[in-house]
């Protein structure tokens, strides 16, 4: 596939809005899984978080060709990330998408893909399609109604650099998958009728939408929408990074302890914040349920 030639799609309603119809983008986000908000953040704050990015994950600047890393505990290694909770033009639109006015942070993430770095199989992040008891960390995180996507491609999302693409429509509790294809077994993603039930890395999909977006801009996706990221076909890094945050009054129970830098993060915040993080109950990626010993 030629992803140059991938070119914005016109569809039948609007999906981009500004900092001034946050209820549009709601509204957009309950009817069709996903927004973009233009311009969420100034460029200042853009190259603060992409320095951060680069700092964390790869400071030396080890991570070869084709590879790409993931780090699921960003925020606590991140003080330009911190400065979001300032910045009140971005805590005003999550009060908005999370549907509440007291908010804590669920999860927080960032991605270094190179040159060369491989498309990511389709997927929704939502963990609430089984009724048994989590097994893994991302079970239990992942299992409100919250937001899953609240994304700042910090270097553009576009298809050629490895950009952010969405299935319109895929959030709704009942849906089916793409025409053609059929959900996996645990409904992860989904895979092409006839073929083997494993999850799909291709990019000719019914209802695909490629985004296509500025450093600054805030993409929000809800809990259930499925989504993928393109290869990245150029010879420059492309950074991300997220911050999921849901009602404080939605309290999860980790199964985890809260590790000694999740502490340090919570100590760090000023007064201010602090209602903001006293609910934040990190992330042990590695944790499993003894269910599974």
């Amino acid at each position: 596939m030629n992803y140059e030639q991938i070119q914005k799609p016109e569809l039948s309603y609007r999906y981009e809005f500004g900092l001034h119809e946050l209820d549009a983008a709601q509204s957009c986000i309950e009817a069709h899984g996903f927004a973009v908000i233009k311009q969420m953040l100034p460029a200042d704050m853009v190259e603060e978080l992409k320095a951060s990015v680069l700092e964390v994950i790869d400071p030396k600047g080890e991570l070869g060709p084709g590879q790409s890393y993931t780090h699921t505990s960003f925020i606590e290694y991140s003080p330009a990330l911190w400065k979001l909770f300032a910045y009140e033009p971005f805590m005003k639109a999550q009060k908005v998408f999370c549907q509440a006015d007291e908010l804590t942070i669920n999860r927080t993430a960032a991605i270094l893909r190179n040159p060369g770095s491989a498309p990511l199989v389709w997927h929704s992040d939502w963990r609430g399609f089984s009724q048994d008891p989590p097994k893994a960390a991302n079970d239990v995180l992942n299992r409100g109604p919250w937001p899953s996507g609240l994304w700042f491609y910090l270097t553009g999302s576009y298809p050629k650099h490895g950009g952010l693409a969405v299935i319109e429509d895929s959030h709704v509790p009942d849906w089916p998958g793409p025409e053609g294809f059929e959900l996996t077994p645990d409904k992860s993603s989904f895979y092409p009728k006839g073929s083997e039930p494993k999850g799909y890395n291709g990019f000719e999909i019914p209802g695909l939408v490629p985004l296509f977006t500025d450093p600054g801009d805030e993409i929000v996706f809800a809990a259930r929408t499925y989504h993928s990221a393109f290869p990245n076909r150029t010879d420059q890094v492309r950074l991300s990074c997220g911050i999921g945050l849901r009602p404080r009054a939605m309290r999860i129970e980790a199964p985890w302890p809260l590790s000694e830098r999740a502490q340090a993060f919570i100590k760090a915040q000023p007064p201010q914040v602090q209602p903001m993080v006293k609910e934040y109950v990190g992330i042990d990626p590695s944790w499993r349920s003894t269910g599974m010993m």
